[in-house]
Parts: C-alpha cells; sequence; structure tokens
C-alpha cells in the first residue's frame, strides 16, 4: 500500500487488501453517486433515447417513464478516461510490450483497465470485471426530461445552400436537458488502496456520458457516500425510487396541489439522496465496517482531486498499480507462467 494513504481515508486503511486475489473475499466499496446533466447528453439505442415504465416510488406507487442510461453508457467513458491517463505515463502504448488495444483481441491482459474492468477474448483468455455496474434510471419522467431540438449541416460559409441547391439534411433529435439526476451506484469488489484511487479517480475525471460526446454529453458526478460493507446494496431503481418518494414528500408537504417542480433543487435532491441512502442501509442484509458521509465524504473528493493534481504522486501510485496489476496477471490471469 501507498505511504500517501489519503487522510480520509486512514481509519480505512485496514479495509483494503494488500493485494489483488484470485477468489473473491467479501469486500466490497460502493460509491454512491448522482449524475447531472450539465447540457444535452444522448442515451440513446437505434437512435431514439432509452426510457421505461416503471413505478415512480416506492411509497409512491404510480407508473412513470423514466429515461435510462445504461451500465455501458456509465462505465466505458471512465474506463476510457483511465486508459488515457495510463497512456499519458507511458503505462500502456500503441505498440510494443505495453501494447494495449481497447476492445479487441490485442488487450495486454495486465494493465489496471484490463484487469480491474475485465476482458473477454475467446480462446485466448478473460478476466472477469472487478467494477460492478448497472443501468441507471432518471429521478424526472421522460416527459420532464428531454426536448426535441433541430439540427442541421451547414456548408462553410455558415449556409445550407450552395450554389443554388439547398441541403436536406436537417431534422429533429430527442436529447437529455440539463439538469436532469441519474443516482447510481458503482461497487468494486475486493479493492486494493491503488485500485480504490485509480476506480475513483475515472469516475471523478469523467465528464462526457452517451453519444456524440466531443459535442455534447456534460455530466457532473457528484459523490454522496463511500461505503465500505461485506456484500452488495441496494439497486439503483431501488434508490431512485427512494429519493423520489422523499423529494415528492417534502415538495407536497403543506400543499393541495400535486405540482412537481422542474428542474429540480441540486441541493435537495442531494440530501434527498443522502436521506434515502440512509434508510436503505437500515434495511441491508450487510455489515457496514466504514462508511464516508456528509462533509467527510467532500473532503475525500477534495483530497482525490488535489491528488490526481500532482503529477508525480499520480505516475508513482499508478505505476504501483500497474505493477500490482501485472503481477495479478502473471499469477491468476492469462499472461500466467506455467499455464
Amino acid at each position: 500500500m501507498s505511504n500517501t494513504i489519503l487522510k480520509t481515508l486512514q481509519e480505512t486503511k485496514d479495509l483494503f487488501l494488500p493485494a489483488i486475489p484470485q477468489i473473491p473475499q467479501g469486500r466490497y466499496v460502493h460509491f454512491i453517486l448522482m449524475r447531472e446533466t450539465e447540457s444535452f447528453p444522448l442515451f440513446q439505442t437505434d437512435g431514439t433515447l432509452n426510457i421505461i415504465r416503471v413505478q415512480a416510488g416506492l411509497t409512491h406507487g404510480e407508473t412513470i417513464s423514466r429515461l435510462v442510461m445504461f451500465k455501458r453508457k456509465q462505465t466505458s467513458p471512465e474506463r476510457l478516461r483511465g486508459r488515457e491517463l495510463l497512456r499519458y505515463f507511458g503505462l500502456i502504448t500503441d505498440s510494443g510490450e505495453r501494447a494495449c488495444e481497447y476492445n479487441s483481441a490485442n488487450f495486454c491482459k495486465q494493465c489496471p483497465d484490463c484487469i480491474l474492468y475485465g476482458y473477454a477474448i475467446g480462446n485466448e483468455g478473460a478476466e472477469k470485471s472487478k467494477v460492478y455496474a448497472d443501468s441507471a434510471f432518471s429521478i424526472t419522467s421522460y416527459e420532464e426530461s428531454h426536448k426535441a431540438l433541430s439540427f442541421n449541416a451547414l456548408y462553410e460559409h455558415g449556409t445550407m445552400t450552395q450554389a443554388g441547391t439547398t441541403r436536406s439534411s436537417f431534422g429533429e433529435q430527442d436529447h437529455v436537458v440539463p439538469q436532469v439526476f441519474f443516482p447510481a451506484v458503482i461497487a468494486l469488489r475486493d479493492p486494493t488502496y491503488e485500485s480504490f484511487l485509480y476506480v475513483l479517480g475515472n469516475i471523478l475525471h469523467t465528464s462526457r456520458y452517451g453519444a456524440q460526446d466531443s459535442r455534447t454529453g456534460a455530466v457532473y458526478n457528484h459523490l454522496v457516500a463511500t461505503v465500505f460493507a461485506n456484500g452488495e446494496i441496494f439497486s439503483n431503481l431501488r434508490f431512485t425510487q427512494a429519493i423520489y418518494d422523499h423529494l415528492r414528500d417534502e415538495q407536497q408537504e403543506g400543499k393541495e396541489s400535486n405540482s412537481w417542480q422542474t428542474p429540480l433543487s441540486r441541493d435537495k435532491v442531494l440530501g434527498g439522496a443522502a436521506t434515502a441512502f440512509n434508510i436503505l442501509m437500515q434495511t441491508e442484509p450487510v455489515f457496514v465496517a466504514r462508511a464516508v458521509e456528509g462533509k467527510e465524504v467532500e473532503h475525500l473528493r477534495q483530497e482525490v482531486t488535489g491528488f490526481y493534481q500532482k503529477e508525480a504522486e499520480s505516475n508513482k501510485f499508478l505505476s504501483n498499480l500497474y505493477e500490482a496489476t501485472s503481477s495479478y496477471a502473471g499469477k491468476y490471469g492469462a499472461r500466467r507462467t506455467g499455464k
């Protein structure tokens, strides 16, 4: 373990394993997140936004249509951000001994990305992901969370007409609007200190999700809590429904109308998420070894942010993590010797 463990985690250091194990050890760290859209992202399949009809809340039993942010729409951008950082420090390359090609038969099978997020290459081997994720659902309904936006394709001079001919390449497409909230839980199984810092860093680093992310898709990841437990906890849908109940009850308190103010207040959503988290954790059949929440979780976020701002420390920590995942691959993975 690194000698520069973050101050917020000093009391948590015994919960980290000294090395990545082959067999599950029943240790999980959960990152409780609130993903907030800050532009007009596209979470879509086959050209349309992903939606599903589900119960609005745990106690509010009406059915509504919700936007869905599929699991790969969350983990893929975070995984790619981590790979960028590994490539920045020369820990993976495009050719040579450390070459690693994403989503191909040429995964290196030993870097932090391959070992923590997993890969499958047919007969060439596979590694199960140690990062658990699932689809996230919008708190507000589809009708309140999207907008149809027009688009066109201009010529270089700024219009759609050239030589008397007008292009027909224009249309309309549904986008998720800003300030839509997607509660999400990401879990890391059997964390070492370095793997914890890597996965959390990827979440905090990533700011664009969905299709057309070079032009839109800005999302801010609020860290609501971090929980160390001996099993998995509640689902994203249950978390979303519990938050919905809290916000509806709070908004309707002392009111006769059934209005639902959108966009939702960021502070109220984050407060509702913290309340729902504590209520749900009381019903979970797991032992909680440590929960980082409230002001403490904000200190953790600030510490992780400050850590990544120091290039030398980031380089050292990622190099240590690379050595750890390479060692794991040599003992248990597809690159193990003497197989």
